[in-house]
């Protein structure tokens, strides 16, 4: 297989697959618990699950910066808004069924305010350390 060939096959592969996450993603930010209806025990716990383990992975994708945080740019704008996604899909949530418990809105606080506030300094302690490498840029 060439190197193009190979390329648009891989491209192919990564679309088709990424309509899982966005169709299961938009159903369940559209559909809320109910699309849990039928096996809401198992169902719903298995969805906690996967979605604690991304918050985790997140979490730690912010900490492997801690060393030197000026490098990386990308990885705070690209984490940043997935939790901003996240955070307007519950602020959705809020709206269609009223606010949530209060550990719900402090998440909420930190997707939609704490979050890209740590983005915009992470962006501004960048400008003042200008000239250092970024293991994060493109290339």
């Amino acid at each position: 297989m060439s190197s193009a060939a190979e390329r648009w096959a891989f491209r192919a592969v990564v679309a088709v697959a990424g309509l899982v996450p966005v169709g299961g993603g938009l159903y369940g930010i559209l559909a809320g618990a109910a699309a849990f209806d039928g096996a809401p025990g198992a169902a719903l716990d298995s969805h906690v699950r996967y979605l604690s383990g991304l918050l985790l992975a997140i979490g730690v994708a912010f900490w492997t910066t801690l060393g030197r945080p000026e490098r990386y740019g990308p990885r705070y704008r690209l984490l940043t808004a997935i939790v901003v996604a996240g955070g307007l899909a519950r602020l959705y949530g809020a709206v269609l069924d009223g606010p949530p418990p209060a550990p719900m809105l402090f998440g909420l606080a930190m997707e939609l305010v704490v979050t890209p506030a740590v983005c915009w300094w992470q962006a501004r302690i960048a400008r003042l350390r200008p000239g250092l490498s970024a293991p994060d840029a493109p290339g």
